[in-house]
């Protein structure tokens, strides 16, 4: 008697995509993450890693690991309610929430743990969430697992944001306005100034995710609430230690009592083991970094700005990028793998980008720039790029 396969359905799906152009395999890292890395047995520049400032390898960071761990050993043995709070944990998350100049923080184990962890836990299903339509997957999953009632407003549009807050007027139950600071695949920043006066306007709780701006945008990388003066008007403030910061997680800052409750309804954050003590000490020599060596910033962003004016020289779009994210939009998603394979073989990893991702049509080349590239890696990059593109896009 045969057997049937319960998951053959998955090969059919994996097999279609196949077919498409746009299965995806996973490349292997093999040295440190930095400008040009190792992938796949092969030295290529890397223009795919979300390392803004080149911390992932730097020396005080790797200290603070290493002693840490010979201190307090591999890992922490337990959720943070149980026994698994470190006086590490604590001293971290003071220095975000004293950096971020609010009231209290609390670390997760990941930035889309901290965003699906706070929006599911402060909201119900008699509640309303305005959210604009490229928000990050995270925010969209913690929305969809409140079960309050969602309402997308299309990418950082104003009128239709308020048209969408002004029919909830009188309406029960609490409104969270919620944004990305800066948007992970179009590199643009949110128009937090109009998104604050809306959500002051009509009574809605002001939620950004900053994962893309910490460490980028604001003094010494405060993010965008700070990039745009407007401390003490964001009453949720979600960021990564995963990205500029160069190591692992993601924290919610706000006022003590969101804080606290966080602590008691998180799930994430009551169900996930915390963090092993190497990874909490390197988050903190980070933040120091940020006070300390604000030539990083400048660095960044003078790559940043010397890239994105080589790629439109040499006739790419790079939409509507405004940060160190820079896409190269191309349109079909068997196009952008292919170019993105094609990238590889000649020496640049920079990532495609399709559905489901970006929306059918939209797909792109996703560059990331960082501090600790140089000018003539970035050239060979657009070099590269150029003689590729010849061939792939035409």
């Amino acid at each position: 008697m045969s057997k049937t396969n319960p998951l053959g359905f998955l090969a059919d799906q994996l097999d279609s995509w196949r077919e498409a152009g746009t299965f995806q395999r996973l490349r292997k890292l093999q040295s440190a993450c930095a400008p040009v890395s190792r992938f796949d047995g092969r030295e290529v520049i890397n223009l795919a890693s979300n390392n803004y400032l080149g911390l992932t390898t730097h020396p005080k960071l790797i200290e603070a690991a290493i002693e840490a761990t010979r201190k307090y050993g591999a890992g922490s043995g337990a959720v943070r309610t149980i026994s698994g709070t470190m006086d590490l944990h604590l001293e971290l998350e003071r220095k975000i929430a004293a950096f971020k100049n609010v009231e209290a923080c609390v670390v997760f184990q990941s930035g889309f743990a901290a965003n699906a962890g706070t929006v599911s836990a402060i909201l119900t299903p008699e509640d309303h969430i305005i959210s604009d339509a490229l928000n990050h997957a995270s925010i969209i999953d913690g929305c969809r697992l409140s079960r309050a009632k969602i309402h997308v407003f299309p990418h950082r549009d104003m009128e239709m944001a308020e048209a969408k807050l002004a029919a909830l007027a009188g309406v029960p139950g609490h409104k969270l306005l919620i944004t990305d600071g800066v948007f992970s695949m179009e590199g643009d920043i949110a128009p937090l100034p109009a998104l604050v006066e809306l959500a002051e306007k009509y009574g809605a709780i002001m939620m950004v995710d900053d994962a893309h701006s910490s460490g980028v945008l604001g003094r010494a990388g405060r993010g965008t609430v700070d990039h745009f003066g407007l401390d003490g008007r964001v009453q949720i403030q979600v960021g990564t230690l995963s990205k500029a910061i160069g190591v692992l997680g993601g924290y919610v800052c706000g006022s003590r009592d969101l804080i606290d409750f966080l602590y008691h309804r998180a799930r994430p954050f009551l169900f996930s083991t915390s963090h092993p003590p190497s990874v909490a000490a390197s988050c903190i020599a980070a933040f120091d970094i940020l006070e300390q060596e604000p030539e990083r910033m400048r660095d960044l962003w003078k790559n940043t700005e010397y890239f994105r004016a080589s790629l439109k020289a040499a006739g790419f779009d790079t939409g509507a990028s405004e940060t160190p994210i820079i896409p190269i939009m191309v349109g079909q998603a068997k196009t952008a793998f292919a170019f993105s394979r094609a990238l590889f073989e000649e020496g640049l990893l920079a990532t495609g980008i399709g559905f489901p991702t970006v929306a059918e049509g939209k797909a792109r080349i996703r560059t990331i720039v960082t501090a600790t590239h140089t000018a003539e890696q970035l050239d060979q990059a657009t070099e590269i790029l150029e003689r590729v593109a010849r061939t792939v896009l035409h």
